[in-house]
């Protein structure tokens, strides 16, 4: 890893090139009240972030990123439209890999437009590629929204669409739920001796735990009902797993999903914005022809997007994180807006990497 100064020369640089594509330079704290935070991303957030406290703030976490502070400080008394960059260090808790960075500099190019979410989308990654040309790198893109578009239309209940909602940055636990919910998979063993007792909270052990005998109750009478639900379709789950399984250049991926949509008529909007989008993109020079598309992209790493996302790679170099990555994030300027919303996407960029990258070149 190059030395800090040239990090932050390089950083300086990436700053200047975002105002001059008109973003305002913004600075965040590096202290951020954990409440916030923890409201967004649960218990497991601490898990990936610095925890301190402070006997009048309270718990206080060391800037994981910097979208939620841009968010705040734009919600609270930010103009319309708005475009910010800003430049400085994040921290991430490592405990499996040593090798990887526990403190590095991010540089960030934020919009917040209502106007044309489709152009404003394009215009963060043209302004990305801008800033990363002369150095060999692979885009990837993907839209979070389509995924959640087929999930809102799957013919099922409401509980269960919003569990698979909920869990479609995992992976894993989505494709359990939706085999649970197929009837693809056995009830486990336990819980089906559970929902079969007469009376489940008959017992003679203490009460454990911080859930009250009201809330489990609940959650087993909400077992109960999913139990008696219809399963979900086959058909509907072979075009949830078809859908999961695009990866294709971005024009190709457009007619695919387009084919997929006359049987999931649900998604069919977030396909005109998938439309609109690549037109956009096109209208910026990117060379849409070759730029790869994956429906799956981003469900294992950036939990608060919610529409389009995208990352630059070094081919070759699975071992390195992405160069930069960005994407939509709508929903969170409605949780942290306070009744305000504001379509909003942006994307950051690790100069410690490109100034690696650029030295070996």
């Amino acid at each position: 890893m190059a030395d800090k100064a040239k990090i932050r020369a390089r950083a300086a640089k990436l700053s200047a090139e975002f105002e001059a594509a008109g973003a305002l330079p913004v600075e965040m704290p590096v202290l951020l009240p954990a409440d916030a935070l923890l409201d967004l991303y649960g218990e497991n957030i601490r898990g990936r972030a610095y925890v301190t406290s402070d006997a009048l703030r309270g718990e206080q976490m060391l800037r994981p990123d910097f979208t939620v502070p841009v968010v705040q400080m734009h919600m609270a008394h930010g103009a319309e439209p708005a475009r910010y960059t800003y430049a400085g260090e994040v921290f991430r808790r490592q405990e499996d890999d040593p090798a990887r960075a526990n403190e590095y500099l991010q540089v960030g190019y934020e919009v917040f437009d209502r106007e044309n979410p489709a152009a404003a989308d394009a215009e963060v990654f043209a302004v990305m590629q801008d800033a990363l040309k002369g150095v060999e790198l692979r885009a990837s893109t993907g839209d979070i929204g389509i995924l959640a578009a087929a999930v809102a239309g799957l013919e099922t209940t409401e509980r269960r669409k919003l569990a698979l909602a909920r869990h479609i940055w995992r992976p894993r636990k989505f494709k359990a739920l939706l085999d649970r919910y197929s009837g693809k998979a056995e009830m486990p063993a336990s819980r089906a001796a559970l929902l079969a007792a007469e009376d489940p909270m008959a017992h003679a052990f203490p009460d454990i735990g911080l859930r009250s005998q009201a809330e489990v109750s609940e959650r087993i009478e909400s077992l109960r009902a999913d139990v008696a639900a219809e399963p979900i379709s086959p058909l509907q789950v072979e075009l949830i797993e078809a859908l999961l399984n695009v990866r294709e250049t971005l024009p190709n991926a457009l007619e695919h999903i387009r084919d997929l949509a006359v049987d999931m008529p649900a998604i069919t909007e977030a396909t005109f914005r998938l439309r609109d989008r690549m037109q956009a993109l096109e209208a910026r020079g990117v060379d849409v022809e070759q730029l790869e598309f994956e429906a799956s992209y981003g469900r294992t790493s950036m939990e608060y997007y919610d529409g389009f996302v995208f990352g630059f790679y070094v081919p070759g170099r699975a071992d390195l994180p992405p160069v930069a990555t960005g994407g939509r994030y709508d929903a969170l300027t409605q949780v942290l807006g306070q009744g305000q919303e504001i379509p909003a996407v942006g994307g950051v960029i690790r100069p410690g990497i490109l100034v690696d990258l650029e030295d070996a070149a």
